[in-house]
């Protein structure tokens, strides 16, 4: 599931751009290679993200945290009702947390000690 992850918010865009290098057929390509990435990234990291839930569903019937009963939104319970129990964190929660998490303290990093100023003069 990280090596998914990471083939998700790293592996898909960069195969994305890539591939859209190659489609180009000059240095002011015409709006194929941006729509190319612009429908290939949602409709990417969808189909990633599907079966990474696959797999995370796999993985939960395999070790007996998942009981396959499905999950009733929390909004259409009776509040004096019993109290249920509670979805525990799957390991693919973990992942994502832990990746999104990654993702944003590298941005940051990049944003505030390598990108350098854009403004004129400066």
């Amino acid at each position: 599931m990280a090596v998914g992850s990471v083939l998700m918010w790293l592996g898909l865009p960069v195969a994305l751009i890539y591939l859209a290098s190659r489609v180009a057929d000059s240095p002011n390509p015409s709006m194929g290679p941006y729509l190319l990435i612009i429908v290939g990234l949602p409709v990417g990291m969808i189909a990633i993200g599907k079966a990474l839930g696959a797999i995370d569903r796999y993985h939960g019937r395999i070790t007996g945290l998942d009981d396959g009963k499905p999950m009733q939104a929390a909004w259409m319970r009776s509040m004096r009702g019993e109290r249920e129990r509670k979805r525990r964190r799957s390991v693919l929660d973990v992942v994502m947390i832990v990746s999104v998490g990654v993702a944003l303290v590298l941005g940051a990093v990049w944003f505030f000690a390598f990108a350098g100023s854009s403004l004129p003069g400066a």
